[in-house]
């Protein structure tokens, strides 16, 4: 594969990683609510899930969608149901107080469950499959060798975990956890009000 192939691949998928979804949109509210150090391994667990995705399509699995398109349905169901679910989780808690001390909160939720949050966020959401599968594809010849497909799968690691990171960063900043805590309720259900949506819309389309 030539560079510009790779350069292509990483800029399309970049601005892939950077539209706002679900995972996203888990990485700001983790952020806010316990700290940098915590959204570093919800990314984590973003960039896998993207990684499996890009993995599945890179190994056919957008033929087995083609030739069976009920399992799309089934997946985008599953998906939407389960984004509808942590909506009415971030809904019902919205009007809690939050324990303001940071250094505590690591000991309420385990690494391992952040990063599991982020793979199974990303794999309820069957898009990526359908974008890893079509335009994602275009930029990759049949004939590249074994090396280039592992090339890409750390391109994709590095594109979803690094954006979601930075999110993090910028979610986690003293001001806007002021900002945040003022105003918990109205921004957790702003936030699951968000997510019921794109539960929804992953649904209906």
């Amino acid at each position: 594969m030539s560079l510009a192939a790779f350069t292509a691949i990483y800029f399309v998928h970049l601005a892939a990683a950077m539209s706002p979804g679900p995972a996203v949109l888990l990485a700001a509210r983790t952020s806010l609510r316990e700290g940098f150090s915590r959204g570093i391994w919800l990314a984590v667990g973003i960039g896998l899930g993207a990684v499996i995705w890009a993995a599945a399509a890179l190994f056919g699995l957008a033929l087995v969608f083609k030739i069976a398109p009920a399992l799309l349905t089934t997946l985008k169901f599953a998906g939407a149901a389960y984004l509808l679910w942590l909506a009415f989780k971030m809904w019902r808690h919205a009007g809690e107080p939050m324990d303001q001390d940071i250094a505590e909160l690591p000991r309420a939720r385990s690494i391992p469950r952040l990063v599991w949050l982020g793979v199974s966020t990303q794999l309820a959401n069957p898009k990526p499959a359908v974008f890893f599968g079509t335009i994602f594809l275009t930029f990759i010849p049949p004939s590249a060798p074994g090396w280039a497909y592992a090339a890409i799968l750390a391109i994709v690691m590095f594109n979803d975990a690094g954006w979601n990171v930075i999110v993090a960063r910028i979610f986690s900043l003293e001001k806007t956890r002021r900002a945040y805590l003022n105003l918990k309720s109205v921004i957790e259900r702003v936030f699951g009000g968000l997510l019921a949506l794109l539960g929804l819309k992953l649904a209906l389309t």
